[in-house]
């Protein structure tokens, strides 16, 4: 590391701690020539994560484009935007996890769905109208029974009484 103050690369490091939660290390060093101290910080460097298209192409994986996709299928449902963001959190690391650099588009879009209908029906159903691209009523029908017959106790369920 150079000496931001006389760029001269020979220092020691005089202290380190965890910063931000673990993700990083805050080092304090000293310089060997101008004995000047400074801070550097040091984490973990992720991969760049590219999404594969249906049409093939590739794009950069972007949070701020799924957090805002997720937002607009939540908006006026009782959903916080910190649920949002710790499930887009929890997705980014498991993708960094599978050791790939690039991962299929509808992976990412699969999992956002199933989130939603965990979390909100109607979020769920805002967000697949868009994602699975329901072409008339019939497709929107559709994916209300396929839900209801999901959400709906089996008649073995009523037995257990």
């Amino acid at each position: 590391m150079r000496c931001p103050y006389c760029s001269e690369l020979e220092n020691k490091v005089i202290d380190s701690r965890m910063a931000k939660e673990g993700n990083t290390v805050r080092r304090r060093r000293q310089c060997l020539a101008c004995n000047s101290r400074f801070t550097t910080y040091e984490r973990v460097e992720h991969l760049p994560l590219v999404l594969i298209k249906k049409d093939n192409r590739r794009e950069p994986f972007n949070r701020e484009k799924i957090l805002k996709g997720m937002q607009r299928a939540c908006q006026k449902r009782n959903i916080s935007i910190n649920t949002l963001e710790l499930f887009i959190d929890n997705l980014e690391r498991e993708l960094q996890e599978l050791g790939e650099k690039e991962v299929p588009a509808s992976m990412v879009g699969e999992r956002v769905m199933r989130k939603l209908q965990e979390l909100d029906d109607v979020a769920y159903v805002r967000f697949a109208s868009v994602y699975r691209e329901f072409k008339d009523i019939n497709d929107f029908m559709s994916e209300l029974k396929d839900l209801f017959v999901s959400r709906s106790p089996s008649p073995s369920d009523n037995n257990k009484n």
